[in-house]
């Protein structure tokens, strides 16, 4: 199906909730609104609203997100919350279960690092507040999350939790303080893994490939109607994914019955593109995997 088009009635998810932490922009976005479209009900969080505007400076909000959610035939709630703050998170946590009852479905999104990450500089080179913040932001964050947010979780088997991540394996991603924040999310993924299999709630890692963001096609002065232009600043660009390739491999796969085969693992978009059959937005079926191997990236 065409991701430009409204999905069907199935609707497997119904009945199920969801939060999506970091839903403002990219793959957590991407995440909520597919997750709405198979009919979870959504959380959406971030700090970033139409009335309060986070220190990235982004025009994107999570009312944004929420109103795409809807538009998809899903239903969500907007929150504004500071996932590095535990008060607000407990907050969050009452909020759901005053409304919902329990939770089905959590991912951890947070990021906010770009803007801190320096490429061209080594560890004891790169600014430590800046990577120290780095950690707090998307590590700090995502366990904060999680601590208050399982429990919603306990009694309702066959729930799924997901660390969105950069990656499928341990190998380093070219600055020290980027690649420990994302290597953590494959750990805590396959350690919540181990406390959660009694429960039956499954926990996984999720990387897309080269995700074609709003930061990104704005990094590359293009939209996503001429996002091919950018392939020739960016060459690598050509094999990049939409947020919605990587928001269908979530809901795919909140929505299996055999989710708990998952659970541990580090996975891709591309590798449950392959298992679930979806397609991008544009009609393509991208394979960073592939592409990567292909071109020597890895």
């Amino acid at each position: 199906m065409n991701r430009n088009e409204k999905p069907t009635n199935q609707r497997p998810l119904a009945g199920k909730t969801a939060l999506v932490a970091g839903a403002t922009r990219g793959a957590g976005r991407g995440i909520a609104r597919e997750l709405g479209a198979l009919g979870a009900h959504v959380y959406v969080t971030g700090r970033s609203t139409r009335k309060q505007s986070s220190d990235m400076g982004r025009s994107e909000t999570i009312e944004d997100t929420a109103e795409m959610v809807e538009a998809f035939g899903g239903t969500a709630s907007a929150v504004r919350t500071d996932h590095s703050d535990p008060e607000q998170v407990s907050r969050l946590t009452g909020l759901i279960a005053e409304e919902r009852g329990g939770l089905d479905i959590l991912v951890n999104d947070i990021w906010g690092g770009d803007e801190l990450t320096r490429w061209d500089l080594k560890l004891w080179e790169h600014s430590l507040e800046d990577g120290l913040l780095i950690q707090q932001r998307a590590v700090h964050t995502h366990l904060i999350t999680s601590h208050y947010m399982l429990p919603l979780m306990l009694d309702r088997p066959g729930g799924l939790v997901l660390e969105v991540t950069d990656g499928i394996d341990y190998r380093f991603r070219g600055n020290v303080y980027y690649s420990l924040a994302k290597v953590s999310g494959i750990h805590l993924a396959a350690a919540m893994a181990e406390e959660l299999r009694p429960y039956h709630i499954a926990a996984a890692a999720l990387t897309p490939g080269f995700l074609r963001s709003e930061a990104m096609l704005d990094h590359f002065g293009v939209t996503e109607k001429n996002w091919r232009d950018a392939a020739k600043i960016e060459p690598h660009f050509i094999a990049s994914e939409t947020p919605a390739y990587v928001g269908q491999a979530a809901a795919q796969l909140a929505a299996d019955p055999e989710v708990m085969a998952f659970t541990g693992r580090a996975l891709s978009s591309w590798e449950l593109s392959d298992r679930y059959g979806f397609i991008d937005m544009d009609g393509s079926r991208p394979h960073w995997g592939r592409y990567a191997e292909a071109n020597g990236l890895v």
